[in-house]
C-alpha cells in the first residue's frame, strides 16, 4: 500500500514517525538539509527526478497557523529548495521548470512540495498537476541509489543557499 493510500485510510504514523525522528536529530538517508523552519527531504518517489519536500518542524497544519515572520521563513526556504532543485538540474536539456505546492489533504501537517517538470513527460500529464499521474507512487519510481548523485547535488546547492550563497 502506498503512503498516500495509508494516509487516506487514517494510518498517519509513517510521516509522523519520520518527523519525530527528524526532531530527535536522527538523519535519515532522504534528509537533504535542516533549515530554520524545518527539514528538506528527498521524496520517496522519483517518477519526476528531483522531487523534494520541506516539512515544517512545528505542529502546524496550515500555512496561516504561522505568524508573519515564521510564514515568510517557511515560504522563503521552500523557494530556496526549489532553486536548489532547479540549479542541480540545469544541465539536463529535458528539465523544464520547478512547480511548488502546499497541500495537506492526506497528511495534515504543514509541508511544501517541489516538483521538477520535464519535456519528456507524456503530453496528457505534462501540463497537469503531478498528482494526476496514475503511477506516481509505483515501486519502480522509488528513490534509490540511482538518485544519490542528484540528491547530493540538490543538498550541496541548498546548503550553499542557506549559508548565504544567494
Amino acid at each position: 500500500m502506498s503512503q498516500s493510500e495509508a494516509l487516506r485510510r487514517g494510518e498517519r504514523d509513517q510521516p509522523d514517525t519520520r518527523l519525530e525522528a527528524l526532531r530527535r536529530g536522527e538523519k535519515p538517508p532522504n534528509l537533504i538539509a535542516e533549515t530554520a523552519s524545518g527539514f528538506a527531504v528527498f521524496g520517496d518517489h522519483q517518477k519526476l527526478p528531483g522531487y523534494c519536500l520541506l516539512i515544517h518542524r512545528a505542529d502546524v497544519e496550515h500555512l496561516d497557523d504561522l505568524g508573519g515572520p515564521e510564514r515568510t521563513r517557511f515560504l522563503y526556504e521552500l523557494s530556496l529548495l526549489g532553486q536548489a532543485v532547479r540549479t542541480a538540474l540545469r544541465a539536463d536539456p529535458e528539465f523544464r521548470r520547478v512547480n511548488y505546492e502546499v497541500l495537506g489533504n492526506t497528511w495534515p501537517h504543514l509541508h511544501g512540495h517541489v516538483h521538477a517538470r520535464y519535456e519528456w513527460e507524456p503530453d496528457e500529464y505534462k501540463f497537469l498537476p503531478v498528482w494526476r499521474y496514475p503511477d506516481l507512487h509505483a515501486p519502480e519510481h522509488a528513490a534509490g541509489p540511482g538518485h544519490d548523485e542528484l540528491k547530493e547535488r540538490i543538498a550541496l546547492e541548498l546548503r550553499s543557499l542557506l549559508t548565504g550563497g544567494l
